[in-house]
Parts: structure tokens; sequence; C-alpha cells
């Protein structure tokens, strides 16, 4: 173990050393202190949280990171009908405030340092973690964390958001300005670019669509009448960033040291800020999954080690904090094995190396600076453009950040699919020797516990009848005025959960109030203008196919359960309408019912599933169980995800025709195998 003084903090890293940095070539009297080590991590049930987050800390991890279930991030408890197949399946389920108690059971929340992926429900649980924090004893002005809170990069990516944009703004700027002042170290706003990455941005792109929409929230919040220059000064030195790092680690860290810069102008010239430290871009980092492969996965080790780097060598670029994925995250949930190897890889970087014993090494490089300055420009570009056409919401709701995206995202497929991006296992260098990493087969992978669902909603059911009914209606009133009235959400809200209110009632008073929305789904893209001959015989195909069925082919790409990772499912409409098909894609957020619904009214010839959740084997088994009671047993169903082989089995016996996981990356194949089925359903 390490000694006292070098063990690593629970608090914010700070540099030990002096303010002057030393010259590369001088080593320093001490070692700078390492960034916080988290790992993203939540499953199951709050007691099977709570058991792991202690074990991680016992063995060296720094600060939390919450993983939520779906039906939490979407405002709903664990016995909605859209929870169905949900729960616990890609985080902890919290529905009230014992919940959260159990995750943080023999943690003290006023010496823990604690992030929660969180968005549009972000407001209910951070008052769930203030509510819980003070019946621990402890005080809100001492909590020191992070809510994600970022909702723009919601209706570009991962898909939780609830309410239309303008009313979602309006929670995150009331969690801002609350903040500020009642929990002083706590980061209210992440602006989380990490998603963006995912979703196919550029390095420019991730850049300048993240800095839109920190001036959307800052915009806000410097308009309200209590925001005084002080404090918006505090408010901006409070708003952090939450950065992806992917496998051209050169780039990420111009990346990083370009929007270092950036952000700092925006202070200076938008808002006045004057202060250095307010000044100062804050950030945190988990390092790319989407680079993450199914085949050979354990290449992901190295790929993993290496993306630390993009945001660990460059002082000036280093990241605050930094969470790594687990190697087999493209084929399922890590187990703890797989969470300690990312915390290992952390704690072999920080102390095993000499990294932290010198100043910047690329301090005076002719290449960083160069590349530094190109990503800053194009960036200053696109970040004007969206500005111009109204700012971030306005580019939400015309669909032009989204569409830029999947623009982006198909230009790399097809860049895989071509042999133009290499990826070491998938396009090339595909022979290999079978890894022992992976011979378990679904053992190599957590799987959470069948009964977990049930369980949680027995407990809920049981909580619900121990509670006092008038409280609970009192605050939910109280609650309903403050939004009517135009009040700080956050009062009300910590109020509710001392009350006993759950996630879905205090969801569903400002779902009355605000409304839902439904977001662009960004799929416009049209055919490519130079087709390959693979493309092209497919195409063919088509053609010679909806001649015999007297229409065009018609395929519906379908988004059931909760899950918003849309990215997958826009890919393959996308590539359907390369190839020729007719495509109806309503977007994410789907029941069962209503796909088999859709399906029916557009007589599609063929229904393809995205479930990147874990839910597949009651979501999908429900649509084709359905299908066959409304007599349309006859049209075939194609699944994409992260589906391991057992569960692929079950769907098949089910009467699924095509299962497709990470591992299929040749999409003209997949529209081939389709353009087969539909031809074999049809007996044509």
């Amino acid at each position: 173990p390490l000694p006292p003084e070098r063990r690593p903090p629970c608090g914010p890293p700070e540099s030990k050393t002096s303010n002057a940095s030393p010259k590369s070539s001088e080593k320093p009297a001490q070692r700078d202190r390492p960034w916080m080590f988290r790992t993203y991590s939540g499953h199951s049930s709050a007691s099977a949280s709570n058991a792991l987050y202690r074990s991680n800390l016992a063995k060296g991890q720094t600060g939390l990171s919450v993983a939520f279930d779906l039906p939490t991030q979407t405002g709903y408890d664990s016995d909605h009908s859209l929870a169905r197949g949900e729960v616990g399946k890609v985080g902890v389920p919290i529905c009230h405030i014992e919940d959260m108690q159990t995750l943080f059971d023999q943690i003290p929340l006023d010496k823990m340092n604690t992030s929660m992926t969180i968005n549009a429900t972000a407001a209910w649980l951070l008052s769930l973690y203030i509510a819980t924090a003070e019946r621990q004893g402890g005080n809100k002005g001492d909590l020191r964390g992070t809510t994600q809170n970022d909702i723009i990069k919601e209706y570009l990516s991962r898909g939780t958001f609830v309410f239309p944009p303008n009313a979602s703004m309006r929670l995150t700027s009331e969690i801002v300005s609350y903040t500020v002042d009642q929990v002083p170290n706590w980061n209210p706003m992440n602006v989380c670019s990490y998603h963006l990455q995912e979703a196919g941005a550029t390095p420019v792109q991730e850049i300048a669509f993240s800095m839109a929409n920190a001036i959307s929230i800052l915009d806000v919040v410097r308009a309200m009448p209590e925001v005084s220059d002080e404090t918006l000064t505090r408010v901006f030195g409070r708003i952090s960033f939450f950065l992806n790092a992917g496998i051209r680690f050169v780039e990420e860290m111009c990346k990083c040291r370009a929007m270092n810069i950036l952000w700092e102008e925006i202070g200076r010239e938008r808002y006045g800020i004057t202060e250095a430290k307010m000044l100062r871009l804050r950030y945190g980092v988990q390092v790319n999954s989407l680079g993450l492969t199914e085949a050979q996965p354990e290449n992901n080790i190295i790929r993993i080690a290496l993306e630390a780097l993009g945001v660990t060598l460059s002082k000036k670029a280093r990241t605050r904090s930094l969470q790594l994925p687990a190697w087999n995250e493209a084929l399922g949930l890590p187990r703890p094995w797989d969470q300690q190897l990312s915390l290992r890889t952390q704690q072999i970087l920080a102390y095993e190396t000499d990294l932290l014993e010198y100043g910047d090494l690329f301090d005076g490089s002719h290449v960083v600076e160069a590349k530094t300055t190109e990503l800053l420009e194009a960036a200053r570009a696109e970040l004007q453009q969206v500005l111009d056409m109204g700012g971030a919401v306005t580019a939400i709701e015309n669909a032009y950040m989204k569409q830029k995206l999947v623009e982006s995202h198909t230009a790399r497929i097809r860049e895989i699919e071509s042999g133009d991006l290499t990826v070491v296992g998938v396009n090339a260098y595909q022979e290999a020797v079978d890894s022992p990493l992976v011979e378990e087969g679904s053992g190599s992978i957590l799987k959470v516990d069948e009964n977990a669902e049930r369980e949680q909603i027995q407990s809920l059911e049981a909580f619900r009848k121990s509670r006092s009914s008038a409280d609970v209606k009192s605050a939910l009133q109280n609650l309903e005025d403050a939004v009517n009235n135009g009040d700080n959400i956050m009062p009300p809200s910590i109020a509710a959960a001392k009350a006993g209110v759950t996630t879905g009632e205090w969801s569903q008073v400002l779902r009355t109030v605000f409304g839902e929305y439904r977001a662009p789904t960004g799929v416009v893209a049209a055919p490519m203008s130079h087709a390959n001959d693979e493309v092209s015989a497919v195409r063919m195909r088509v053609d010679g196919l909806s001649e015999k069925l007297g229409r065009r082919l018609k395929i519906l790409v379908g988004k059931p359960g909760l899950d918003g990772h849309s990215n997958g499912a826009e890919q393959i409409a996308v590539k359907a309408r390369d190839v020729g098909m007719e495509v109806v894609y309503d977007g994410i957020r789907l029941t069962p019912q209503e796909i088999v619904q859709s399906a029916q009214d557009e007589g599609v010839h063929v229904i393809g599933l995205s479930i990147l959740s874990g839910s597949h084997g009651v979501l999908v088994t429900d649509v084709v169980e359905l299908l066959r009671e409304a007599g349309m047993a006859d049209i075939p169903v194609v699944v994409g995800g992260i589906i391991p082989e057992d569960d692929a089995r079950k769907l098949r016996d089910a009467g699924v025709r095509r299962v497709y996981t990470p591992k299929d990356f040749d999409m003209t194949r997949i529209m081939d195998e389709i353009v087969e089925v539909v031809s074999e359903s049809n007996g044509v």
C-alpha cells in the first residue's frame, strides 16, 4: 500500500507544485497529485451497487460515478409499464429516498466526491442526494460532486430527455442558481461532449457543440434577476466539462488544449470574467467506448490505456478526474474484476510512471501548437454558426446539430466498411487464436439477476404503504405550485424527497405542467452518390425484390423501451435508404405495442429492432408475441444490440430471424441479409 502522504485524495486533485511550471527537462521537487480515479458503475439494486462502490473505494478509487437505470433517468418508477425489462439493467434503480440511503450506506456523503450521470431528472436526484446527506447528519454546504445536468446533448445522443427544450433549460438553470450559494462546492452542470463523440462528433464538432451548450445555459442564468455579476463569476467557475478521449490520442490532447483556450476566451469576452481561477476549464474524462470492439475484445485493454494518455500526458490539458471503461463493455456489463483492471490501469499510470514528475511535455512543440490552432480556428467558426442561428436550443429544434452528428457518424462507418479506417481485429488482422479472457462465454460478463426487477417493485410497493399519504400529497401540491409560479425547483423537490415522494410522482408533476417532447431523428441522409460494387449489388437485389413484391421493400427501424442510444438505429436507417429501401423510423422510446401498430399501419415487410440496454430478452419477445396475436407473424424481425450469444440463441428460438452485435460492422452485408430474409418470408 502507498504511504499516507502518497495516497490519492478524496477531494478534487490540486497540484502540490508551485504555480510556476518548470521546464520539461527539469524535475520538480514533488510529484503532482494525480487526477481523481472514478469507475462508472451501478446495477441491479441499490444494495448491490452499494457493495460494489464500497469494494471499489477499498481498492483505491477516490470518487464515485453513479450510473442510474433508464427508468430513473427518464422519470419512471420501477413498476411503470415503460420500465418493463429495463429495471437495474444499465444502472441502479432509485425510486425514493430509502433507495438513495441504501445506495450510500456506510459512505459519508460529506466526505465523498460523487458524480451523477443524470439529466432530465437531475433536480430530483440531487434533491434525494441532499436529503440523504442530511439524514446522515451532514450539511449540504459541505457536499462535493457533480450532476451532469446537460440536457442539450440528451436531444443529440443519449436520448434521456423528457421535457421540451425550454422547460429543460429552466430546470437546468435553477439547479445552477440554487447550488452556487446553497451547495457551493457542487458542480451543477457537467457539459458533456463525451456523448457527442459517441454519436459521431468530430473533434471540431465536439468542441463547438459543447461550448454552444454551455453558452445556452449561461445566457439563461445571466438573465435571472437574482444573478449579479459576482454570482455569474462563481457560476462560470463551477461549470465543468466531461470529455471523450479516442484512440487518436495526439489529436485528443490537442483538442483538450484548444478547449482550454476557447473556454477562457468565452469567459472573458462574452461574460466579462476576469478572475483567473474562475476561467480555468475544469473537466473530467471517460475514454472512448465507441471504439471498443466485440471482435478480439482483449485488444480493448491497450486501446483504453492509450486513450488515457491523451488526457494525462500534457499537464496543461490534464483531466481532473478520469474513468476508464472496462475492456469487455462491447460484450455486456463488466464484472468487478473488469472494473478493477480499469482502476489498476489508472493507478499504474499515476504511481509507477514518471508522468507526474514533469511540467508540460509539449510546450514549444510546433506540431502540437499547429494542430491545436487548427482545431481551435475550426471550432470557433462552427460555434459561431450555431450562435448565428440562435444558439444550441434553436440548433436542436431545427435538427442542425443532430443532422451533423448523423452525417459524421455515417462517414466514419463508411470508412470502416471500405477499409479506409483500420480497426484491428474488425476489418484488418482478423485472424486470431481464441482469447482465454472470453472462453467462459456469457460468464465473461456480469448478468443482472432476473429477480432484480421483481424485488425492486416489491420494495417500492412496501415503501408506498409505509409513508404518509398526506405528507406526499402536500409535497406534490407544493411542487406543482412552485413550478407554476416560476419558483426555483430545488427547495420543494428536497422537501418532496424527505416526504417520501417517488421518482415517478415527481416527474409526473412536471410532465403535467411542461408536457413531453420528441426530438428530431436527424436521419435525412441521401443515398450514396458513388456506391461501391457491393452497395450497387444490394441495390439491384432491393430493386428486383421490390418489383416482385409489387411495391418498394419497406423496413421499420424501431427502438423499443427506454434505451435512447440511437446511433446504431440511425445508421441502419441511413444504410437502408442507401440501398433503396423505404424506411420508417420514428425515433426512440417506443412501446412494443406502438411498434406493432406502426408496422401494421405502414405495411412494412420487415422490422429491425435496436436495443443496447440489455432489455432485449423482454422487449423483443413482446414484439414477436404481439405480431403473432395481431396475425402478422409473417413479418420477419431482426435485432441488433449488445446481445450475448446465450441470449441471441433464445431470441432465435423465439422467432427472431437474425441477431446482430457490435462485431457485425459490415452494414452492406446486413442489408443483403435483410433482403434475403424478406425474400424467404414472402416466398420469392
